[in-house]
């Protein structure tokens, strides 16, 4: 099939134009949701990207991910497009642990909720935003090697055209060729189960709802278009390959001792427990972010969602390397704090489906007892905070508690207007947010990267799993929405910290 012509709908550059290109400051290979996030966040940044992906179209065949988590929704705020996908999806308490809900409506957060909301949707959002901020896209193709050298990667695609970017960000999934062909490692545990996953019709009335047996869990749920969507586990692990009408049938009437006449499938996937982990998420000016960088079991819902993440923690960083304004070194900031957050997400989702494996008497002690402890409010809070990805802390030293985690969407007062915090971020800038004495900070050298905003604030500071916080008099404010350093009126250390995540300049 030959290579679609890379198109774009905006900003008045024809398919002509980007046709003649034969580089990019960057290439993504994938177009699933982290190649479009990553792809939306250097658009952004005024960073000529472009992604390459085998689909000829942003159809997706298949359910896969079926939501947004309370801290996806707020990134998404972040960049003035949440509205879109709320528009189309259906609010809900979605984070749960091994079966058992968890509600995070109390957790101080203006989206106190999980989105339900399929990936082909999440996808079509994902690019027409994508699209209208100009990135190209080169359809029908895959990326089949790649030669990286001091100053750049040469990168081969399937109908043999080669491109030339500065770096390459493989998002190709769990197999990922870009990670294979880089020479990065892939570790962790094996699995210990196979599940199928698929979209039927069934003539008979299927018994719907979640069911534990000696063999394992499964599920019959009403997809929206009236389909029948079935997740069940397999007597027989050792099974590989793309499964058959016959293998679900099997796995069907093993479990409920009928296949409910199920014809005309959508589609059916095979997948496991294996939860692995790349050792680096970088390899020179090769990169890894969502699945290719991580993969493990769907229970908890957390793939799409820390995927997305990675794109928001790499991207503004990923820019400011590409243009020179910070050294090679920030890119090694990307794997400090993204692989401890993936590798709790492996943890936790092991620790689910050890609980869920098998009805013996043992487990469902084990069951009863995790969920007695989650139905008690700091716990159930905790581990809501956990899985809906609002206590994510990276590690950037000691000091006030808001250092590292994500800065609260604050009621602001700004020039005598109402404002809220996460508008001051919808062009991926860095935000110096000044709630002290006003006048004395320059940061001139830096406006391009960073917003200062004098403002005044009075309602109570509060963190998910932590409770309130002390109001501090100034806030640096990443791009992706960390707080990189808390200050009082003497600024001490801020000179350090604009140079650390912004490049050189003064404060």
């Amino acid at each position: 099939m030959p290579v679609s012509l890379p198109t774009s709908r905006s900003r008045g550059r024809t398919r002509a134009r980007r046709a003649a290109a034969t580089g990019h400051a960057v290439i993504i290979a994938g177009g699933g949701p982290t190649g479009l996030m990553l792809a939306a966040e250097l658009a952004l940044a005024h960073v000529d990207v472009a992604v390459v992906e085998r689909r000829a179209s942003q159809d997706l065949v298949g359910t896969r991910a079926g939501g947004l988590h309370a801290r996806t929704i707020e990134i998404l705020d972040q960049r003035g497009v949440a509205e879109r996908f709320l528009r189309e999806g259906r609010i809900t308490q979605l984070a749960g642990f091994a079966w058992t809900r968890l509600d995070v409506s109390d957790l101080p957060t203006r989206h106190a909720y999980g989105l339900a909301l399929r990936q082909s949707h999440i996808e079509r959002l994902l690019a027409d935003w994508a699209a209208e901020l100009a990135v190209p896209v080169y359809r029908n193709a895959e990326v089949t090697s790649f030669a990286q050298d001091e100053t750049g990667v040469d990168v081969t695609l399937s109908g043999r055209e080669t491109l030339r970017a500065n770096y390459l960000v493989g998002c190709d999934g769990g197999r990922s060729l870009v990670r294979k062909t880089a020479g990065i490692d892939l570790t962790g545990s094996d699995p210990t189960l196979t599940n199928l996953m698929a979209e039927v019709e069934m003539r008979e009335e299927p018994e719907f709802g979640l069911r534990h047996d000696a063999l394992g869990f499964h599920g019959l749920s009403k997809t929206e278009n009236g389909r029948v969507l079935v997740v069940v586990t397999e007597a027989m692990r050792e099974r590989t390959g793309e499964p058959t009408l016959r293998d679900l049938s099997e796995a069907l009437v093993a479990v409920y001792g009928t296949d409910f006449g199920f014809n005309n499938p959508a589609w059916i996937s095979r997948f496991t427990d294996a939860a692995r982990q790349a050792v680096s998420y970088r390899k020179g000016r090769v990169l890894l972010a969502g699945d290719a960088a991580h993969i493990h079991h769907s229970v908890g819902g957390q793939g799409l969602n820390t995927g997305l993440q990675d794109a928001v923690n790499l991207g503004w960083k990923l820019a400011q390397v590409v243009k020179g304004i910070s050294p090679d070194s920030l890119l090694d900031t990307y794997h400090a704090e993204r692989h401890p957050v993936a590798a709790r997400v492996l943890r936790n989702t092991r620790a689910q489906i050890a609980l869920l494996r098998r009805a013996d008497d043992g487990l469902k002690a084990a069951r009863d007892v995790v969920s007695e402890l989650l139905a008690m409010d700091e716990p159930r809070k905790r581990f809501g905070a956990m899985m809906s990805g609002l206590d994510i802390r990276y590690d950037l030293g000691e000091g006030h508690a808001l250092l590292g985690r994500r800065m609260p969407d604050l009621d602001l007062m700004v020039d005598g207007q109402k404002l809220r915090l996460f508008a001051l971020l919808h062009s991926a800038r860095g935000l110096l947010l000044n709630l002290g004495k006003r006048g004395g900070i320059d940061i001139a050298p830096l406006a391009d990267r960073i917003a200062l905003v004098d403002a005044d604030c009075d309602g109570a500071w509060e963190l998910p799993a932590i409770g309130q916080v002390a109001a501090p008099k100034a806030v640096l404010v990443r791009p992706d929405g960390h707080v990189a350093w808390v200050g009082d009126e003497n600024r001490c250390g801020l000179a350090e910290a604009l140079t650390t995540w912004f490049g050189t300049g003064g404060a």
